[in-house]
């Protein structure tokens, strides 16, 4: 077996995961391809002497790899996501974070967990992404053109509202004034979508979210649409720029550009052990059944 490793290094809670991981893996002679930059952290820390091969790029994972362990929160996640982008290397969260939705497997039964991986006891949970396209073209939306969580738009340098006006496939929405607007897929859907008001959608649902922040027209109410939709957006305001974000990488755009938002034609494979479900996450990590009337 072959996976790659990429995290986050968060001082009082990951070295111990960490190097329960490599341990593991090392018992069970499970290779393993180390990002350039987290191998370079885990040196200065001592926390691994071994040498290790490395990766550094998208480009050097392929279909040899039979999955990439993320070590770290759903942030960490979204990072790797962007490192596998089309090569369907499934990904497997090992939750160093805290208010996680993406990472399956928590600390406390990581060797449990990952004896499964060997024993190939999971199942393959693919997510929709979003991909983004401007006119006039952005050069700062080049390259890693998609998103996993969410493209949103917001105002930049102003505490004024910005106007949205949105089509979908060709047909006018609505024109929102709000401080911004959020497209999300259903990984996407308890983030910053849920954070506004949005609705949580289960990750096989084949639907987006589209979520104003803090609208004024009051009446503006979260709306879901089918995943085959093309989203059209043109922002204005009083300054000269915007800002767009997918997922954690922000650019500014000039304000009249217009933005297209539609699915990916590839998806993002991400590894479910049993027992770990979405629904279990979902009353763990929103307190569900807490109440003691239930």
């Amino acid at each position: 077996m072959k996976v790659a490793i990429y995290g986050q290094y968060y001082q009082n809670s990951t070295e111990p995961i960490i190097k329960d991981i490599f341990v593991f893996f090392n018992k069970n002679n499970v290779e393993m391809v180390i990002e350039a930059e987290f191998l370079k952290m885990l040196y200065e820390k001592k926390i691994v002497a071994k040498e290790y091969q490395t990766f550094s790029s998208y480009a050097e994972l392929n279909s040899g790899f039979d999955m990439l362990i993320s070590i770290g929160g759903d942030g960490t996640i979204l990072r790797a996501a962007a490192l596998v982008r089309d090569s369907g290397i499934p990904i497997l969260g090992v939750n160093a974070g805290r208010l996680g939705f993406l990472a399956s497997v928590q600390k406390e039964n990581i060797g449990d967990f990952l004896q499964l991986v060997i024993e190939k006891k999971y199942t393959i949970s693919p997510r929709t992404l979003l991909s983004l396209t401007s006119t006039p073209e952005n050069e700062n939306l080049n390259g890693i053109n998609f998103a996993m969580n969410e493209v949103t738009v917001s105002r930049k340098d102003t505490t004024s509202m910005i106007t949205i006006e949105t089509y979908l496939n060709d047909e006018f929405l609505n024109s929102y004034w709000a401080d911004g607007l959020i497209i999300a897929t259903p990984t996407g859907s308890t983030g910053y979508s849920m954070s506004c008001g949005g609705p949580i959608l289960t990750p096989d649902v084949k639907s987006l979210v589209i979520t104003p922040i803090a609208p004024h027209n009051l009446n503006a109410r979260p709306l879901v649409i089918p995943d085959k939709t093309e989203i059209r957006l043109k922002v204005s305001g009083r300054e000269e720029n915007y800002l767009v974000s997918l997922d954690s990488r922000i650019a500014s755009v000039k304000n009249e550009s217009v933005l297209v938002i539609k699915k990916t034609p590839f998806k993002i494979n991400m590894v479910e052990i049993d027992g770990e479900t979405f629904l279990k996450t979902l009353r763990n990590k929103l307190l569900w059944g807490e109440d003691k009337r239930n």
